[in-house]
């Protein structure tokens, strides 16, 4: 897709700075780009200020965009009809909104702060109402545009060039939560082409996003079936035989704590340190990502080692936050790792490949779920009711037939969560390249 695309658009070339032109274009755009600020071309309308309980997903009269997704789930070209968006509650009061207040085709929807400072200042493009009502709801505002000035679908993507997020970083204020004002939001320089090529821009970055929405999609469907397989191989509603053909024996019910033991990990912030040894913290699991990480001298980390220590074939299991996501760490490891995991030991009393597809599962989760503590912030559970957990098991030898075949699926969901990744990276960097 990339490559037949691509031609459509002109070569990399060495562009002159001094003209407002981007690093790549398409053939047909030859005119140097027009310089305005934000608020020349879009002014501010108003929002309200519900809170996630102030809406439901069942039935409602308007829907409101919520600013955590748009920092999570919506899409850049916002198209209703394919959004999960909630509704306002029937007891809310919704007489006084002004027609000019509810959303219309081609508003932006910003996030208007943000714990994350790259997040800052995110915005959405409304594509396609299909005649519903919508508002914008608690930290968000509404951009309008000038139609004379922006065609349907540029803004959206112009909001994300690296030019305007590096200026939105710039003015945004806060240290724990980062917000924007809309004066300040107003001065940000915009860049822009003729409507032609804004057309042209913004057709062939929609491709682009149909492409992820599709491998997305796809990655969603994959979950779904194995969540399916998971749930009726746990129940036993499906059971693998032996190689004569013959019946395995019936599962076992253990507690956790009767087959392995499980530890805490440091609970001082350690020293970091430029390069040592890898230490593993409840995102790493969330993201499932192991290559970036911080460091501990070798000299902390054996002081570690002494209490605890990480082995091939143990697991990783999240006791803080988001809590019950689980890891096999199948690889040779020298790593520390955080209190608000939980490393559960490998032990011949179970196949480690099967235990961790188990800890995945509905069953073990509702174990798990049953045991935290969710008045806490985050919430949390404690290393001794993880043992109480109970635990489903087969012969080790069907063990390892199910955690094969679990983990078969769980390869092809990787790659195509790869797949999405690689697609998103190619974007930004066109998002760098086709905006000055």
């Amino acid at each position: 897709m990339q490559c037949h695309s691509m031609k459509k658009i002109a070569k990399h070339k060495l562009v002159n700075r001094d003209k407002l032109v981007p690093q790549l274009r398409f053939e047909e755009g030859t005119e140097n780009w027009n310089e305005l600020e934000y608020g020349e071309v879009y002014k501010f309308k108003k929002t309200n200020s519900l809170s996630r309980d102030k809406l439901n997903y069942e039935s409602g009269l308007i829907k409101n965009v919520h600013y955590g997704d748009i920092h999570t789930k919506f899409s850049t070209g916002f198209k209703i009809d394919e959004e999960h968006v909630p509704y306002v509650n029937s007891d809310i009061d919704i007489s006084k909104i002004k027609e000019e207040d509810y959303c219309q085709e081609m508003d932006l929807i910003i996030a208007d702060a943000s714990e994350d400072y790259n997040d800052v200042g995110k915005s959405i493009e409304i594509i396609e109402l299909n005649g519903e009502k919508l508002v914008a709801g608690l930290h968000t505002y509404i951009a309008r545009p000038d139609p004379k000035r922006i065609v349907k679908g540029f803004g959206g993507y112009l909001v994300q060039s690296e030019t305007i997020k590096r200026q939105v970083k710039i003015l945004c204020q806060g240290s724990k939560v980062h917000g924007i004002s809309k004066k300040n939001l107003s001065q940000v320089v915009f860049k822009i082409p003729s409507f032609p090529e804004q057309q042209k821009i913004a057709d062939f970055l929609s491709t682009v996003d149909k492409k992820i929405q599709a491998l997305s999609k796809k990655k969603e469907l994959l979950e779904t079936y194995k969540k399916g397989v998971m749930q009726k191989i746990f129940s036993q509603e499906i059971r693998f035989k032996k190689e004569d053909g013959s019946d395995y024996g019936e599962w076992e019910k253990k507690k956790l704590g009767e087959l392995t033991k499980s530890y805490d990990g440091t609970h001082s912030t350690p020293k970091y340190t430029v390069s040592g040894v890898p230490f593993y913290s409840v995102e790493h699991l969330t993201a499932n990502q192991f290559s970036r990480t911080k460091f501990i001298s070798k000299e902390v980390w054996e002081q570690e080692n002494r209490r605890v220590k990480l082995e091939r074939n143990d697991i990783l299991m999240t006791r803080i936050g988001s809590v019950g996501v689980s890891r096999l760490i199948d690889w040779d490891v020298q790593a520390s790792f955080y209190v608000s995991l939980a490393l559960i030991k490998s032990s011949p009393n179970f196949e480690s490949s099967y235990l961790d597809q188990f800890i995945k599962s509905d069953f073990f989760q509702n174990e798990l779920w049953k045991r935290t503590i969710h008045v806490a912030f985050p919430k949390k559970i404690n290393l001794g009711e993880i043992g109480k957990c109970i635990v489903r098991l087969p012969e080790n030898a069907e063990q390892i037939k199910i955690a094969s075949l679990l983990m078969a699926l769980d390869d092809k969901i990787h790659l195509v969560a790869n797949q999405i990744e690689k697609m998103k990276e190619w974007k930004k960097g066109l998002l760098q390249q086709m905006f000055v």
